[in-house]
């Protein structure tokens, strides 16, 4: 079949999606080719857009299939839109690792699994997922990244089992500032931007300190450049994340990964799901509850999670939630830029805030003591 015809049988749609990225336009034939040319293509693309820089390992089906027991559901470890995640132990590297099965086939597929490739061989940040390497045999996508032992933050905010303790106060706090400095290298760092498309709390894995690191790249895009203000795709990714200009147009900026940051962070504080149909009615979509709430600060405190039982910094807790605020603005103008978010949250983490709480918590102490004290006299 000519390369006339296969692009005649694209859907306009798929083209123009693609129109912006240029180094995935290329790829639109991949699921016209032969297993054994397709594999040879693939590679030989991802080294040629890498520039030589692609330092990941291409592993067989064979090896991984080894290193994973068959696929053996015992060590599945996680499932999601795109495949199934398995943990695995490479004898060669003497490492534990997450084998990442993708089960989409096609044109989509393929443009998920080059993606996520291109993006994690090229960037590299404390923040981001390692890729150990992947997998391209006959119609196999695999990716393999580097293990991580706490799994998601979704395991420890959303889906807490009896053996698992609620997180606390410091350690939230931390996992929003570490995965605020992955997004505002993909934005500000990383040239041209990328924008993540992607951000909840599923995606954010934890290291064995509860150190995040983003994850699922498959719908990351590149970002405006030039004059420029957006870049025009299809509506993908988790309903209740997505910025509403975005849901609403397409019209994607990375004041769209902001937006979707304000909904992990505000999830991060209060407990809540963004979308969670067992509570009330009026209490089922998380930003909408939450509107009303921002607007007076008396009744901040019912936005905590009732988990932390109180143990919080009030003044920091107000300071959080004016972060979120900002965050899930309507007009995406008036978002901060995330590196804004992250010099905020540095403040609340390990800086002046809790510094400055701390001392207001022992003057608050030495005023009650001193009032306590009786008179010499």
């Amino acid at each position: 079949m000519s390369q006339e015809k296969i692009k005649k049988k694209l859907s306009k749609k798929s083209i123009q999606d693609h129109k912006d990225n240029k180094s995935l336009a290329s790829f639109a034939n991949i699921s016209y080719k032969s297993d054994s040319s397709r594999r040879r293509y693939i590679t030989e693309e991802i080294e040629k857009l890498g520039k030589g820089n692609i330092s990941s390992q291409i592993f067989t089906f064979h090896e991984l299939s080894v290193a994973t027991q068959d696929f053996n559901p015992e060590t599945l470890i996680g499932e999601g839109g795109f495949g199934r995640v398995y943990k695995g132990h490479i004898e060669s590297k003497n490492t534990d690792v997450a084998v990442k099965k993708l089960d989409r086939n096609g044109f989509q597929g393929n443009r998920e699994f080059l993606v996520e490739v291109l993006i994690l061989s090229l960037l590299h940040h404390p923040n981001l997922v390692n890729l150990v390497g992947y997998c391209s045999d006959g119609d196999q996508r695999i990716l393999v990244y580097e293990y991580m032992p706490n799994g998601s933050l979704e395991d420890h905010l959303l889906n807490i089992g009896p053996d698992k303790k609620p997180l606390d106060w410091n350690t939230r706090i931390k996992v929003a500032a570490g995965a605020a400095k992955g997004l505002e290298y993909l934005h500000e760092t990383a040239n041209p931007p990328v924008i993540y498309r992607d951000f909840k709390a599923s995606n954010i894995l934890l290291d064995e300190s509860f150190n995040p690191r983003l994850s699922d790249f498959g719908l990351a895009k590149l970002g405006p450049t030039g004059d420029k203000t957006h870049v025009s795709t299809r509506v993908m990714g988790t309903y209740g994340y997505c910025a509403p200009e975005y849901a609403s147009t397409g019209q994607l900026t990375t004041k769209s990964d902001v937006y979707s940051f304000g909904v992990v962070f505000l999830e991060l504080i209060t407990g809540r799901r963004v979308i969670d149909n067992s509570r009330p009615s009026e209490e089922q979509n998380l930003i909408t509850w939450a509107q009303p709430l921002f607007k007076d600060k008396k009744k901040f405190h019912l936005m905590a999670d009732p988990l932390l039982e109180g143990n919080y910094p009030e003044k920091a807790l107000c300071q959080a939630l004016a972060v979120a605020a900002m965050c899930l603005q309507e007009e995406a103008s008036t978002r901060p830029l995330i590196s804004d978010v992250v010099t905020a949250l540095e403040y609340l983490s390990v800086g002046k805030g809790q510094a400055e709480n701390k001392e207001e918590a022992q003057e608050s102490s030495t005023e009650n003591t001193e009032n306590n004290t009786p008179d010499d006299n």
